[in-house]
């Protein structure tokens, strides 16, 4: 029987858009399985005023003396510190970083697909193989886009990758998800998620979600920049990255909420990074465990880790994102689809803009979200979703208030997505993910309604 492998990595987190090693991650490996993992804060890193706590569950520093010369272990015997996983590639990534290794689907140790994610992963971590290491950087300009595309269409088909294509292996390597994507800057430097249409689509999805991402802000909802644009006849989405901001070296003036959704940048500005972890990573499970977990939970954790204005105003947000996905049955919001951000001026976390939006079409009457919604679980219906309306710090006439501000925008959404540009056959094949309030409220509860 072979022994265990144990590797020390060297973790490093980015402020003032400069890289600092902040510690060092050590993995125990069984072949492709990742058995425990551990972490040590750098003294000098602990002692550096303005840092952060890479994550917040199971490495705090708010008590910067107990976490020096202290080693760590996950919170709830996980095998693998959330933030780290949050830095690491999900399923598309770890696609990209098979084939740039040619090896088997799921076939690297988890040290490979950390140490191949790149330096543009989502939020202010890197991880390299020592505290000397370079970052990991690829081709990332406007330029290239339609080479990313076409890579990661090549991917998708299990086919080798010329080598004029070899950006994907860095800018598709490091992100989340399951569908096709890439890092990419637009014509102004600032930096972009690009999705792309997949081989089973069976409608046009960048498209679809365009129109859903701009229908959840004519509902209320924090959105970042979105665009779309046509690449070699295929529909690109753009999603301005909101782990991103600029700003001038040196200026001290608030940024606001600006920073987390919009991507100008003054004269004279860099680039900065946002801390980011997941809501998986706040809860402290498993994703195997996420289905077993409400959105009131994820109140909870608003409560626990944000400011006390911050997590007031991010529960409200988070009750309206909760009806939008029933009105427009996005089914797919689980644990990682909900993030949190670092906000150095305000020293809190805070829930990030909403991003994963898509409708999934059904006939069925009865739906279902991923997480539960109230009283009766998961079960999509807005009675359901008023009966626990307390956790998220609203009496019942605010929540109604809040799921009529939602149904304003929804009610229009055939008109909405055809000026967003989405065809008429695909807004025919959406159409049933799309509920009418009164088939998902009672007559009671309409009547409440303003």
């Amino acid at each position: 029987m072979e022994a265990d492998t144990v590797c020390h990595l060297c973790v490093f987190a980015n402020m003032d858009s400069l890289w600092l090693a902040c510690g060092d991650l050590s993995l125990v490996e069984d072949g492709t399985d990742l058995m425990a993992s551990s972490f040590q804060y750098d003294r000098a890193y602990v002692r550096k005023p303005g840092t952060f706590s890479i994550d917040p569950v199971s490495l705090p520093i708010a008590g910067r003396h107990s976490a020096v010369g202290r080693r760590a272990s996950p919170a709830s015997d996980l095998p693998y510190f959330g933030a780290i996983r949050d830095a690491t590639p999900d399923s598309w990534g770890r696609r990209v970083i098979e084939s740039k290794l040619g090896a088997p689907l799921n076939g690297l140790p988890e040290l490979q697909y950390i140490l191949n994610a790149g330096s543009d992963r989502v939020g202010a971590l890197d991880v390299r193989s020592d505290a000397s290491s370079l970052p990991l950087r690829g081709k990332d300009s406007w330029d290239i886009l339609p080479n990313l595309a076409e890579a990661a269409g090549l991917i998708e088909r299990g086919l080798p990758i010329p080598q004029e294509f070899a950006n994907i292996f860095v800018q598709g390597a490091g992100l989340g998800g399951a569908r096709p994507k890439a890092s990419v800057r637009d014509e102004r430097g600032t930096l972009h998620l690009a999705k792309f249409s997949s081989e089973g689509d069976r409608f046009d999805v960048p498209a679809v979600e365009y129109a859903t991402l701009r229908l959840a802000r004519m509902a209320g909802l924090r959105v970042p920049e979105v665009r779309l644009e046509l690449i070699e006849g295929r529909n690109v989405l753009l999603v301005r990255r909101f782990d991103r901001y600029w700003a001038i070296p040196g200026d001290t003036a608030p940024q606001g909420d600006g920073r987390f959704v919009r991507g100008n940048a003054p004269a004279g500005s860099v680039e900065h990074r946002i801390p980011f972890v997941s809501a998986l990573t706040l809860a402290a499970c498993d994703e195997m465990d996420s289905r077993h977990l409400s959105y009131g939970n994820l109140a909870g954790c608003l409560e626990r880790y944000c400011r006390t204005l911050l997590a007031y105003d991010g529960a409200a947000e988070l009750y309206k994102r909760m009806i939008f996905n029933v009105f427009v049955s996005n089914c797919d919001d689980h644990l990682r689809n909900h993030g949190f951000l670092w906000d150095a001026e305000l020293k809190s976390w805070r829930l990030s803009p909403v991003y994963d939006v898509l409708p999934s079409p059904s006939h069925a009457y009865e739906r279902y979200l991923h997480l539960a919604v109230g009283q009766e679980g998961r079960l999509a219906t807005l009675n359901n979703a008023v009966s626990r309306c307390s956790e998220f710090c609203l009496n019942r006439r605010e929540a109604c208030d809040l799921i009529a501000e939602v149904w304003a925008a929804v009610r229009d959404w055939k008109t909405h997505f055809r000026d967003s540009g989405v065809n008429a056959v695909d807004v025919d094949k959406v159409a049933s993910a799309f509920r009418h309030i009164d088939d998902i409220s009672s007559e009671e509860l309409r009547r409440e309604m303003p």
